[in-house]
């Protein structure tokens, strides 16, 4: 039976190397999977997906105009798409009826929040319809798991504004547990 998956987690949790290793997995069998990753993310190259580990691999790419359910999907046995939080809400339920009305599994992973605490409408979405869902753990430099995100300028200071998304290199973010997210705030929002 297909599902709906989404695998969700802080950066630097290995979502991208699991994405790939799915992927050897599956062809190893001799089946055929289509890998997506989305557009925006030009850190390596616009279609490619790469792992920390340095494993890399070319994909299909996605930005809000695609709709999955109006593509041809034959003799795919599963989909994988990286960097799933910049799903729209309606590209998420477009491939939740995927899984349901043409029966190809579609694993997602990505991030659950951005920099400032909140949710990305993909995650939320995935979060909402995935029929399996499960959290890929790293940890915080203080030793507590990470579940969030810092943005920090060049010279290593939080940012607590900026839009959503922002690519850029990795020193630009950092994987944070609640405890070191709040760190420094006198007063609650």
């Amino acid at each position: 039976m297909a599902k709906l998956f989404y695998r969700y987690a802080a950066m630097n949790s290995g979502k991208s190397t699991q994405l790939l290793q799915i992927a050897n997995n599956y062809e190893t069998l001799n089946k055929r999977v289509l890998l997506y990753t989305a557009r925006i993310d030009d850190r390596y190259g616009v279609g490619m997906i790469t792992s920390r580990l340095n494993i890399r691999r070319e994909a299909q790419t996605f930005d809000d105009t695609l709709d999955f359910y109006a593509q041809q999907f034959e003799n795919i046995d599963c989909i994988l798409i990286d960097e799933a939080q910049f799903l729209t809400p309606a590209q998420v339920r477009q491939l939740h009826r995927l899984v349901h009305l043409r029966h190809i599994p579609v694993i997602c992973f990505g991030l659950r929040s951005d920099f400032l605490g909140e949710p990305f409408p993909g995650a939320a979405w995935l979060l909402s319809l995935a029929e399996d869902i499960e959290e890929i753990k790293t940890i915080c430099v203080c030793g507590r798991k990470a579940t969030m995100h810092l943005r920090v300028d060049g010279r290593g200071e939080r940012l607590k504004d900026g839009p959503q998304v922002e690519i850029g290199d990795d020193a630009r973010y950092r994987a944070v547990c609640a405890k070191c997210f709040y760190a420094g705030e006198d007063k609650p929002e």
